[in-house]
């Protein structure tokens, strides 16, 4: 079996050709890496919700030592509060929990401890590239699940299990899901945990929760499944929900201490731990959650009406699946309206409309599909954002 990876068309022009044609990385290159370099006034493309200030967590936490933290090294599973503040979210214990540099690196090294030559990984698409891209970089064979647009995303069950095998060591999946928000059901879990109890009884399920908690004004939140099997890893982080990427802070719940304890291991042997500022700064972040949640699932209830009120006006140009979750969804360009050629002055028109997508080819989609980012923008700016998206669709039809 091949390893597939993400087509590299750019988005960017700016970004064209920004390494060699001959891309000779471990890790397979992926042009979602152009978010880091380019910010446009209309940027629907960010997966996030508005960052928080350096001041904003200060002022919420009230952290009147900074100033005595000795910035020595931490300890490679993490601080005890950092892992007690994650393991009260998430409900298990602290000794479960290991904290990570992102959720990214929290699946290499998930991937490079359970998976040796020869062995698979299965993988749900369209995901975050770099869900792919861990697992390709630590050396796994890759076998995708490639759930459909016109499903709604919905897990297809006779699709995994026809690729589980007895070299299934590790399974991944998001939910909700990044690019659609589209959340994966307890019932689901549980019946995917049945099929691999028969097909791969050894394999490990890793559900990615990044996006758990950001939920839709008083809309309740989805539990973490953590403590639902010993056989589910879970990861999220500071990044998304709680809109503290720069943190760079995350983490993996494991049950496993056979497993735990090598991940630790493996931390220690690639990082040794993380940074003590960051991990004081997300303890803090993590013990007062509710208070920045509560106003920030307001700002995002708010901006997924303005958004679905946006989809009905349009619905003769695009379709859209409305997200469970997140600052995020997937918008497709209608093949009845948008040909080939009309999808490709698309993606070439929006620089000059100041506006920014996410490529479907990033996730594992079509470039007819794209991500749309609703939370990351002030309130002000979503309309004006949404409209110079309207123009792009109209300039982009004209012969």
């Amino acid at each position: 079996m091949t390893v597939s990876t993400v087509s590299t068309t750019a988005q960017e022009p700016e970004q064209t050709n920004r390494f060699p044609a001959e891309w000779r990385g471990r890790f397979p290159y992926n042009d979602i890496i152009s978010l880091l370099d380019v910010n446009r006034p209309f940027n629907l493309a960010e997966s996030t919700s508005q960052d928080l200030t350096f001041g904003e967590i200060l002022d919420l936490a009230n952290i009147e030592n900074l100033r005595e933290l000795k910035l020595g090294y931490g300890k490679s599973a993490g601080s005890l509060a950092l892992r007690e503040a994650i393991g009260q979210a998430c409900n298990v214990p602290a000794e479960h929990v290991v904290t990570t540099q992102g959720a990214a690196l929290a699946l290499f090294l998930l991937a490079f401890e359970t998976c040796r030559p020869g062995d698979e990984a299965v993988l749900i698409t369209p995901c975050f590239p770099s869900s792919r891209g861990c697992l390709v970089g630590a050396g796994v064979t890759v076998r995708e699940v490639t759930l459909a647009f016109e499903t709604g995303y919905r897990l297809d069950m006779a699709q995994v299990e026809a690729v589980l095998s007895p070299k299934t060591k590790l399974v991944s999946l998001a939910s909700p899901q990044n690019p659609s928000g589209v959340q994966t059901s307890r019932g689901e879990i549980e019946a995917l945990l049945s099929l691999m109890e028969k097909r791969c009884p050894q394999a490990v399920l890793f559900i990615d929760e990044t996006y758990r908690e950001a939920t839709y004004g008083d809309q309740p939140t989805m539990d973490s499944v953590a403590s639902l099997h010993p056989r589910i890893v879970t990861g999220a982080s500071v990044s998304k929900a709680l809109g503290a990427p720069g943190l760079r802070t995350g983490w993996l719940t494991v049950a496993d201490p056979d497993l735990r304890a090598r991940i630790v291991v493996a931390k220690m042997n690639t990082i040794i731990s993380g940074s003590v500022l960051d991990e004081t700064l997300a303890t803090a972040l993590l013990q007062h959650r509710q208070k920045v949640l509560a106003p920030r699932r307001r700002l995002l209830a708010s901006a997924l009406d303005e958004l679905g009120a946006w989809c009905s006006c349009e619905s003769a140009r695009i379709e859209w699946i409305r997200p469970d979750a997140g600052a995020l969804c997937c918008v497709k360009l209608c093949a009845d309206v948008f040909d080939d050629a009309a999808v490709s002055r698309f993606w070439t028109l929006l620089p000059d409309h100041e506006v920014q997508l996410a490529c479907g080819d990033w996730f594992g989609e079509s470039r007819r599909v794209f991500r749309l980012g609703f939370g990351y923008l002030p309130p002000e700016r979503l309309g004006p954002a949404l409209s110079a998206l309207s123009s792009v669709m109209t300039a982009c039809l004209r012969p």
